[in-house]
């Protein structure tokens, strides 16, 4: 007798079910709300959830410029590049980059720092997309609004 009752579903490229969700980032602080949106893009709340796929969802981030940080992160947290030559350590706080680059900019950094440092890591990163405005141009493909809040 060698059946088994149960079997591990792996998903592959074709059989992943892939959504569009809307996440509203006004009043949300910056580092929990990203973890979420990195946890959905990875397709870590779906029951068949596979590392090695991308079978996460494709997530709309809008207001990202109405995102909190909390205590005095704003000016004190420090993101640090290298630009390749002698002395081109360059630092950015979160302020100046929010006043330079755009919300948009601050939040996908921050996700892309939650996902995983491999070519995955590349392709799921382009399945997110922010707004720094509550209008987005992705109608066409029915997002359904979730609450972030409500996740774990």
């Amino acid at each position: 007798m060698d059946t088994l009752s149960y079997k591990t579903v792996s998903v592959n490229k074709a059989t992943a079910q892939k959504e569009w969700v809307v996440v509203d980032a006004e009043g949300q602080v910056l580092g929990r709300m990203c973890s979420k949106v990195a946890k959905l893009l990875r397709g870590k709340y779906k029951p068949n959830f596979t590392p090695n796929v991308d079978c996460g969802d494709n997530v709309i981030i809008i207001n990202a410029a109405k995102v909190e940080l909390t205590g005095n992160k704003w000016n004190e947290r420090v993101y640090v590049r290298y630009t390749g030559y002698p002395g081109g350590q360059r630092e950015m706080t979160p302020a100046e980059m929010l006043a330079k680059k755009g919300a948009d900019v601050l939040v996908k950094k921050v996700v892309k720092g939650m996902l995983p440092k491999n070519r995955l890591g590349n392709k799921i990163i382009a399945n997110l997309h922010v707004f720094a405005g509550a209008e987005h141009n992705m109608q066409a493909q029915q997002p359904k609004q979730i609450d972030i809040n409500t996740l774990k």
